[in-house]
């Protein structure tokens, strides 16, 4: 189940996003839309790192029956993002969202072989969305 916090009433792939969580967890995810200054501070409070990104995924594994976690994306380093490589908002939307719930999963691009990126890989060809993910994370 997804449930979204959307108050900048961004465009979303909605059917798109709730099938990948369907398909991939039993967990209840939630996804929030916030813009770059909210995004700066989450980044500072969580990582230490005082500046905005673009997606922040906080997992929730302390209880077994408990929601799987959190997908916290910046719509506006989103939206600059998709123009920048010549694709929708929504489809941004949806790539930061593969990429946090791949955390959400338990996958880290930071310490694993590839694995992550395997996986980011497959799923964006499974649900037909613009390789500009893939670019980006093969350096």
């Amino acid at each position: 189940m997804l449930l979204i916090e959307n108050e900048f009433n961004i465009p979303l792939h909605v059917k798109i996003l709730e099938q990948i969580c369907t398909e991939h967890t039993p967990k209840e995810v939630e996804l929030l839309i916030i813009d770059g200054k909210s995004m700066q501070e989450l980044n500072l409070e969580h990582r230490g790192m005082d500046k905005t990104t673009d997606v922040l995924s906080f997992p929730i594994d302390d209880f077994p029956h408990a929601p799987l976690g959190s997908i916290v994306i910046n719509h506006e380093l989103a939206a600059q993002k998709a123009k920048e490589l010549g694709h929708s908002v929504e489809e941004e939307i949806t790539l930061l969202f593969i990429h946090g719930m791949l955390h959400l999963l338990g996958f880290d691009h930071e310490v694993d072989n590839g694995q992550m990126r395997e996986m980011e890989t497959s799923w964006i060809m499974q649900y037909h969305l613009p390789k500009s993910l893939i670019v980006r994370t093969e350096d």
